[in-house]
């Protein structure tokens, strides 16, 4: 390379590193998602950079990231395998097909998915997120059932709080009243099992809270009123992360797969916030003991890096795809970017990453400490429960009166601007889902900020 090839370089360097963490002149054209566009952009919190645990905001200030981005830096944050990586795979190959023709790296990293998956889940399909995962999966048990000869299996059950990401399937069988009521009528033939949230009986449950095993009985309510030969499939969060860090009853989950196996009904786990760790194994199936027939996930596969989605389909519902002629497509679906090789370069930096560092165990070992460390929260002012399990934790926080979830995104701006802290907030809870490297120090700083900013918010 000539000097001026290097200076030019340099210069390039220089200019988008300028452009990616100066503040913007203006905030008007991003129509930001699932946010107070007014309230945001008088008073923004913009993050200019980050590293391991920790975030560098446009003014310099450091905040110590207790959400793991958004559920999906499971890792930390410009981890050295990953940057290496993607630096790498963007130079040997920026894009290819996976219609009819592919590339090493999707296969590479299928059969290393493959490996971490629970039971015979073993085949791998391709998204870009969870909300295309979600609407993947529900389109895959519609189709099963149908090249089974039961294609009169359309129903599809989703619960009351349960989260599947945005799209029209994802909010069909999604149980949170703001992400369907505007979309009209949104897919014909769902229903919803109750939620599990239960305050009376297990407020400030440490693990598993102890009773509502019961509620699984609402799918065979659903069988008596619909019809087993109706329905499709059930999908479930094993722990359910945007309507505020649902954990299920003590065996909860196994009865529900019990239910689902009597009956013939496919269950779906969505898994892009419990997989890859976050529950100290590589699945909340996993940790619950459970195999369900399809798991969805996103977010933590690639480290949050790179935007990428799956779905892992047991061999008994793969193989129902495959009796057709060798010439016929299996599935008449997919993405552009499904298998994207940077993607896939940073899945499997990722993996490697997880690996090394041992990090599901890390976070199976944490458990404990993190668990005692939250609940030493309670009897803080406005402290109603407190949730928790694995790396993941939840603070419910009475609401005030006429003025739902205020009190929260108090506690949440306080944190980020007194504290140098980021938690996550969804109504009047306050969720927290650190990144797996967090150490016992850093557990500490998160609650001590925290109960600085709960005891100063009225």
């Amino acid at each position: 390379m000539s000097a001026d090839d290097t200076s030019t370089s340099r210069a390039l360097a220089d200019h988008y590193a300028r452009q990616a963490t100066e503040a913007p002149a203006s905030l008007d054209a991003f129509w930001m998602p699932f946010t107070a566009n007014k309230q945001f952009k008088a008073a923004p919190r913009l993050l200019a950079s980050a590293s391991g645990m920790h975030y560098r905001d446009v003014d310099g200030n450091e905040i110590l990231d207790a959400t793991a981005g958004l559920w999906c830096c499971n890792a930390g944050h410009a981890r050295p395998r990953i940057v290496e990586a993607v630096k790498k795979q963007i130079e040997t190959l920026d894009f290819a097909p996976n219609f009819q023709m592919s590339s090493p790296l999707p296969f590479k990293l299928a059969e290393r998915l493959a490996a971490i998956t629970p039971g015979d889940l073993n085949r791998v399909f391709y998204t870009n997120s969870g909300s295309e995962s979600v609407d993947t999966a529900l389109k895959i048990a519609l189709a099963y059932h149908r090249t089974r000869g039961e294609g009169q299996r359309t129903r599809l059950i989703g619960r009351e709080k349960g989260y599947h990401g945005v799209g029209f399937g994802g909010i069909s069988v999604g149980g949170l009243p703001n992400n369907r009521k505007w979309f009209g009528s949104l897919l014909p033939g769902t229903d919803h099992l109750r939620h599990t949230l239960d305050l009376q009986r297990n407020a400030f449950s440490k693990g598993l809270p102890p009773h509502g095993i019961e509620l699984a009985e609402d799918l065979e309510r659903m069988v008596a009123l619909h019809d087993a030969s109706t329905i499709a499939a059930v999908i479930i969060e094993p722990i359910s992360g945007s309507a505020g860090v649902v954990i299920p009853p003590e065996g909860y989950l196994q009865r529900i797969r019990e239910i689902c196996d009597r009956h013939g009904i496919l269950l779906i786990f969505d898994e892009v916030i419990t997989g890859f760790g976050r529950l100290g194994h590589a699945f909340g199936a996993q940790r619950f003991g459970v195999v369900p027939d399809l798991i969805t996930a996103a977010k933590g596969i690639t480290n949050g890096c790179v935007p990428m989605g799956a779905v892992f389909v047991s061999d008994r519902v793969h193989d129902a795809f495959m009796h057709g002629a060798d010439n016929a497509i299996d599935l008449f679906h997919g993405y552009t970017y499904s298998g994207h090789p940077l993607a896939c370069a940073a899945a499997l930096a990722t993996l490697d990453t997880y690996e090394e560092e041992n990090l599901f165990d890390k976070a199976l070992s944490l458990g404990g400490y993190w668990q005692e460390a939250l609940h030493s929260l309670k009897g803080l002012p406005n402290v109603i429960d407190i949730r928790n399990d694995g790396l993941v934790g939840a603070i419910e926080l009475a609401a005030r009166p006429g003025a739902p979830g205020t009190r929260a995104y108090d506690v949440f701006t306080r944190a980020f601007h007194q504290g140098h802290l980021l938690i996550r907030v969804t109504g009047d809870v306050i969720a927290l889902s650190p990144p797996l490297i967090v150490e016992k120090p850093h557990i500490d700083r998160i609650v001590q900020i925290l109960a600085d900013a709960l005891r100063a918010t009225a």
